[in-house]
């Protein structure tokens, strides 16, 4: 796809610093960010999701606040909306810098990726739906591992959504491991600059902490306690966000404050793992170690390598970082 603009794309593991540094990045050019978060679409899921509070935001945030809490929101959703918002910005002459940690957001928006539209509510869907409701998600997630136990292995057995996918993928002859395999390997539909925020393990490990007994104290109980009242336990992808999935099981007395906490918190390192996994798979990613650069200077290198990008004629997007 022609392009006067590259993409900016900030990425990591969650409590990196991702938000403060592309909100930077997108004051110095004018823009806005573009969150490629699959839980900060939903509208309510504000502290657990660690979403800049509107009175806090220096440029507009989009891609939030744009699905109810019931809605079933997938990747090929995400992809039409979040691509409306990029192109527009492209029209006014404005570089998109997206941000987030769901890899394949990103991918589903940058890369050329096709997702089968699926029926809603039909027949299939909606008995695997009920299967994982009434004998929760191990059960659903044992029906996937005995049918195709390869699809099985790439998707966490509470990924309800994404297990029924694979399913009724599988009723269509199709496997959802071999349509995965191509994730990191598809043609661009835009020209991107990608950048990682890393940082060391123990030190993001202290950064997890940290944003999880905050949240707690900003009132993540409160939240969840007023989506509960919204339908958040009837809703299938929502409430598998972590810590969300964690106070549900507090206010229903499954475990204590306590427990729901440390969950929270060795959920979040586990999923933090997983992000970084993903973006070191992804050879695009240009790394910032937050270790030896401030957030300061990791601007000022983002800035430059996409003015050196700008005045670049090559079509080579290596050539241009």
């Amino acid at each position: 796809m022609s392009q006067r603009n590259p993409l900016i794309a900030i990425v990591g593991p969650t409590a990196s610093g991702k938000s403060s540094l592309a909100e930077k990045v997108a004051l110095a050019l004018g823009s806005a960010v573009i969150s490629i978060d699959a839980m900060q679409i939903y509208k309510g899921m504000d502290i657990g999701t660690a979403k800049t509070a509107i009175s806090e935001r220096r440029c507009p945030l989009l891609m939030v606040d744009v699905a109810e809490i019931g809605e079933a929101y997938s990747a090929r959703l995400f992809q039409r909306d979040a691509r409306a918002e990029i192109d527009e910005l492209l029209a006014a002459n404005k570089t998109p810098v997206l941000c987030g940690g769901t890899g394949l957001y990103l991918n589903a928006v940058i890369d050329e990726m096709d997702f089968p539209a699926g029926t809603t509510g039909g027949a299939s869907r909606a008995a695997y739906e009920q299967l994982a409701k009434q004998e929760g998600a191990e059960a659903l997630y044992h029906v996937l591992e005995n049918r195709d136990p390869e699809s099985a292995r790439l998707i966490h057995p509470r990924n309800v959504r994404r297990v029924v996918r694979a399913l009724e993928m599988s009723d269509e002859g199709i496997s959802y491991a071999q349509q995965h395999a191509g994730l990191h390997t598809r043609k661009t539909h835009y020209d991107c600059l990608i950048w990682g925020i890393k940082r060391d393990r123990s030190h993001l490990h202290q950064r997890i902490e940290q944003r999880v007994y905050q949240m707690f104290d900003a009132g993540l109980v409160d939240e969840v306690l007023h989506l509960q009242q919204q339908g958040l336990e009837a809703a299938l992808t929502s409430k598998q966000a972590i810590g969300y999935r964690q106070v549900l099981d507090y206010l229903n007395g499954v475990c204590t404050l306590k427990e729901a906490k440390e969950q929270v918190i060795i959920k979040t390192r586990q999923y933090a793992k997983r992000q970084i996994s993903w973006f070191e798979h992804d050879g695009r990613v240009q790394w910032l170690d937050f270790e030896t650069l401030s957030e300061e200077e990791a601007t000022k290198q983002i800035l430059r390598a996409y003015k050196a990008y700008l005045s670049t004629e090559t079509g080579d997007l290596s050539a241009k970082i």
